[in-house]
């Protein structure tokens, strides 16, 4: 069978190191809704205030970072996805970003022009979020009904506590588990936190400690926050690792609003000043290596923490394109329901 296609999703990268791209990627990104939540007129402003200084550092860090073959996102994505050629059975397999390219509509387009009437979309991303998950599907859907794609679509739920993706990155991991160190520090991207409140049903959300802790089924199902604690907890249980050996923090703050806590990097400084000498990073919000564990942890976090009294940063690689990550990929997508 061919007309059966698997579609995956990631977020996305520069076409280059250039300030022009990296200004272009950054607008496209942070214009969507789903990512800076405001009126359009509000968003418009803060967008080009942000505009005026961001794509110069960025390109700094995109360039400290940069591969011979390009993004290393988009490469080692593009390498996912070529295994995953092997693993999916039904048809064709594709690679889009939500923000740049390979574009979600010219991917789209290229599997109708092979005659796909069936897509599985995989969004790449472990936990739920309306900056992540919402808008590729919402994004998909717009492409298909513009262009008059009459497709069925099946989506690839997150996936943050299945046990295929658990034991893949407890494979991932378990050589650098191996090693030598003081303490495991799982920093997942952080969010603000009003994205957290208008989708929690109860008005519970973040009042108390423990909230994610105690969150029902219903709203566990659409908070980003409690699905990465059940991650890091997932993980922590399968690879048998002590109480007080490792936590939970959240990186990749932008602008002034308050964001979920605790912070990476006064995380780091804290685990520090408890004379933690030698930490172990992993990120298990991105399945792929990006500017924000490369650049972020694994360079400016890495500072940080050697700055404040730490000895030695190791940044855990991501899952990328590793075997049991792509046996675990196709058991989520085999299953996935249809949704159109």
């Amino acid at each position: 069978m061919t007309d059966h296609a698997l579609l995956l999703v990631n977020l996305g990268s520069p076409a280059s190191t250039d300030v022009a791209d990296v200004r272009s990627y950054l607008n496209q990104f942070l214009m969507d809704p789903y990512v800076i939540d405001l009126p359009w007129p509000v968003r418009r402003l803060l967008v080009s205030l942000i505009l005026i200084k961001r794509p110069e550092q960025s390109a700094h860090a995109y360039a400290s970072i940069w591969w011979e073959q390009g993004s290393p996102l988009v490469v080692l994505s593009q390498r996912l996805a070529e295994a995953m050629r092997s693993e999916w059975q039904h048809g064709p397999v594709e690679l889009a970003m939500r923000y740049g390219q390979p574009s979600i509509e010219s991917s789209l387009k290229r599997l109708a022009a092979k005659g796909v009437t069936q897509v599985t979309l995989a969004p790449l991303y472990p936990q739920f979020a309306d900056s992540t998950t919402t808008t590729v599907i919402e994004e998909v859907k717009r492409v298909m009904r513009d262009n008059a794609m009459n497709m069925r679509l099946s989506i690839v739920a997150p996936f943050y506590d299945q046990p295929e993706y658990i034991d893949a990155l407890v494979a991932s991991a378990a050589p650098h588990l191996q090693q030598e160190y003081d303490h495991l520090l799982l920093s997942f991207h952080g969010l603000p936190e009003r994205h957290l409140r208008k989708l929690d049903p109860t008005g519970h959300c973040l009042k108390g400690a423990d909230c994610c802790q105690t969150a029902s089924d219903e709203v566990v199902a659409r908070c980003y926050r409690a699905q990465c604690i059940r991650s890091a907890e997932a993980f922590a249980r399968k690879t048998g690792l002590a109480d007080g050996t490792w936590s939970v923090s959240f990186q990749s703050r932008l602008g002034r609003a308050k964001w979920i806590e605790p912070y990476t990097e006064p995380h780091l400084q804290a685990l520090a000043a408890q004379g933690v000498k030698k930490v172990l990073v992993m990120c298990p919000a991105f399945v792929a290596d990006c500017i924000e564990t490369l650049e972020e942890i694994g360079d400016r976090a890495n500072e940080v923490f050697i700055e404040a009294g730490g000895e030695s940063l190791q940044l855990v690689p991501c899952l990328n394109d590793h075997p049991e990550w792509v046996k675990a990929l196709g058991a989520l997508c085999a299953r996935a329901p249809q949704q159109l």
